[in-house]
C-alpha cells in the first residue's frame, strides 16, 4: 500500500481508496467461477497512481500478439481460486512473488470475446522503482477459445504506439471507475449478469 504523493492529491493508492475499493469488492463477492483470471497490477510511479501492463511478444505469433494486456490465462487445476490463478500467472509471466495482501478483491467476471469467463483480480503492487521485474519471454501469450461475441462497443485507450483495446480495455475502464467513482464514468454498458438455472 502506498500513501499519496506528491503527483496524486486525489490519493487514487491511499490507505482511504484501498479501504472503500476492498469494501466494494467485498460487497460484488460471490460470482460465478472463471476459467481465467488476469492481475489488474495498481502501482505507483515516482508517486504518481499508474497500472502496470504487458505487452506480448511479437515473435509468439497469434491474434494477440503484440497487444497490450494484463499478466493471466487460464485456471489451473491446482488454483484454489481466481486470485490464485491471478498470482501464479503474474509470478511466471513477471516474475512478481505478490501475497493475497497485495490483492484488493476481484471485479466481476467478464466473457472475453469467445465467451471464457475471465476474472479480473486488482492488486497494488506499491512503488513500481521498488519492483524488480523479470518478464519471461516464454509466458506473454494467451489463448482462449470457445464460443461468444461481446454485443456492445468496447472503449480503446491510446498511448503512444500503444493500443489498450478489447477486455484488457473493458478491465481498465471498470478499475478507473473503482478507483476514481465521480471523475472518471465509463461510456460503455456492460451486459448483465445471466443467471444459471
Amino acid at each position: 500500500m502506498s500513501e499519496p504523493g506528491p503527483e496524486d492529491p486525489g490519493g487514487l493508492l491511499s490507505a482511504g481508496s484501498e479501504r472503500r475499493c476492498r469494501a466494494r469488492l467485498a460487497a460484488a463477492a460471490g460470482q460465478g467461477a472463471a476459467a481465467a483470471a488476469v492481475l489488474v497490477p495498481l502501482c505507483s510511479v515516482r508517486g504518481r497512481p499508474a497500472v502496470l501492463f504487458t505487452l506480448r511478444s511479437r515473435r509468439l505469433g497469434g491474434p494477440h500478439s503484440g497487444d497490450v494486456s494484463f499478466p493471466g490465462g487460464r485456471r489451473d487445476p491446482a488454483d484454489a481460486d481466481a486470485v490464485a490463478t491471478a498470482l501464479r500467472e503474474t509470478r511466471e509471466e513477471l516474475g512478481l512473488e505478490l501475497t493475497e495482501q497485495n490483492v484488493w478483491g476481484q471485479l466481476r467476471t467478464l466473457p472475453d470475446r469467445q465467451g471464457l469467463m475471465v476474472a479480473p483480480v486488482v492488486a497494488n503492487l506499491g512503488p513500481l522503482e521498488n519492483l524488480t521485474l523479470a518478464p519471461n519471454p516464454d509466458e506473454g501469450y494467451t489463448h482462449f477459445r470457445t464460443a461468444g461475441r461481446y454485443s456492445y462497443t468496447l472503449p480503446v485507450f491510446l498511448n503512444g504506439p500503444h493500443r489498450v483495446w478489447g477486455l484488457t480495455a473493458v478491465i481498465t475502464e471498470l478499475t478507473l471507475e473503482l478507483l476514481a467513482p465521480g471523475r472518471y464514468r465509463r461510456k460503455t454498458v456492460v451486459p448483465a449478469r445471466h443467471r444459471s438455472a
